[in-house]
């Protein structure tokens, strides 16, 4: 797929203007005229899955709407792409944001800056991928693992299979996890505090910050007990499955599934069309083919193994054990609230 970008001719602009011009064109690259009928569509899945989706899309309309795609490669990109969002909120350029990461969708649906949709989903979907207003929709999950190292933890009864194990003194740095001040794990102790309380939440990770080795990122955690740097560590499904795939001597295991623990997390693809969007009918047209069964089972067929929501989907992931998850019951909007002042509380807490 060749995405298309705008391009805005400089001559005869004033010093000024092409200042105006130079920070426009930082959004843009390429040079292919933006028509009335493409859909601009901010990803922060990773442009090698979502593109070759969006150009599919092109085709089943028959080019009669083509899309326009911003995709961001930092490590915060869900972060960066979210403010950008907010920045342009009064005129907005974005009609659809694919969120890779559901924390900063529901920050934006805080924000008013979200526009309700009918999305094509049954009445059996999930409460917890559906946005009380109809803002968002989650699809295409990702599960919140735990990895170990089986040459060093051969013992299957030896293995942790809870994530507050990280805070154990037995695995003293001898577990890892990501520093949760962004994506996943962020997301992970945001509904951690809904679910235990501010106070507990708080204590478990300063338990977990004197025990465990933090890393960067969820990658780099895996990276880490495939390695053999650490015994095990709490990780992405994504990150996971690739390790085990490249046949380093590693399991992955869905912690907390016992009765009286909170179960598994899974965290969606999040779909939004964005308020006063400038081509509605467009970007609703892409997320109702995006939110869909053959949409999700191409997902799941791909390197990232992400778990279908739809019980409609053919396709199990190869990430997907054989005996069925029970998976964790959240409130993502609630485990939302006053979340800056939570941001900054972790970014102290990890400071160091």
């Amino acid at each position: 797929m060749s995405l298309k970008t705008v391009c805005v001719p400089v001559a005869s602009f004033s010093a000024l203007q092409l200042v105006f011009v130079a920070v426009w064109l930082s959004f843009c690259s390429g040079c292919v005229s933006r028509s009335e009928s493409d859909v601009v569509v901010y990803s922060a899945l990773d442009e090698d899955f979502a593109a070759p989706i969006l150009a599919a899309f092109e085709r089943s309309t028959e080019n009669e709407v083509g899309v326009i795609g911003k995709f961001d490669i930092e490590s915060t990109k869900t972060v960066g792409l979210a403010n950008q969002l907010i920045a342009e909120a009064d005129a907005p350029r974005c009609d659809l944001f694919w969120n890779n990461e559901i924390m900063h969708t529901v920050r934006l649906q805080k924000l008013g800056i979200l526009e309700p949709h009918d999305w094509q989903v049954p009445s059996t979907w999930p409460q917890d991928m559906v946005a009380s207003d109809g803002t968002w929709c989650g699809f295409a999950a990702r599960a919140r693992v735990l990895l170990v190292n089986t040459d060093m933890l051969p013992d299957a009864d030896a293995r942790p299979n809870r994530v507050n194990e990280l805070a154990d003194p037995k695995w003293a740095q001898n577990c890892a996890m990501a520093r949760p001040l962004f994506g996943t794990t962020a997301t992970h102790f945001a509904v951690l505090r809904d679910i235990m309380g501010r106070e507990k939440t708080l204590e478990l990770l300063q338990s977990i910050h004197s025990n465990a080795v933090v890393l960067s990122g969820n990658k780099q955690v895996a990276q880490a007990v495939s390695a053999g740097k650490v015994a095990w560590g709490l990780t992405d499904t994504d990150d996971a499955i690739i390790e085990e795939e490249l046949g380093y001597p590693v399991e992955i295991i869905y912690p907390d599934q016992q009765p009286e623990q909170p179960g598994t997390l899974r965290i969606p693809n999040t779909l939004a069309i964005l308020k006063d969007a400038p081509h509605p009918v467009a970007a609703g047209k892409l997320a109702d083919f995006l939110m869909t069964p053959e949409i999700e089972d191409r997902l799941a067929m791909g390197r990232s193994s992400q778990l279908p929501i739809s019980k409609e989907s053919k396709f199990p992931p190869a990430v997907l054990p054989s005996e069925p998850v029970r998976w964790m019951r959240v409130d993502f909007e609630a485990a939302a609230e006053d979340w800056d002042a939570w941001a900054k509380t972790l970014a102290d807490l990890f400071a160091n």
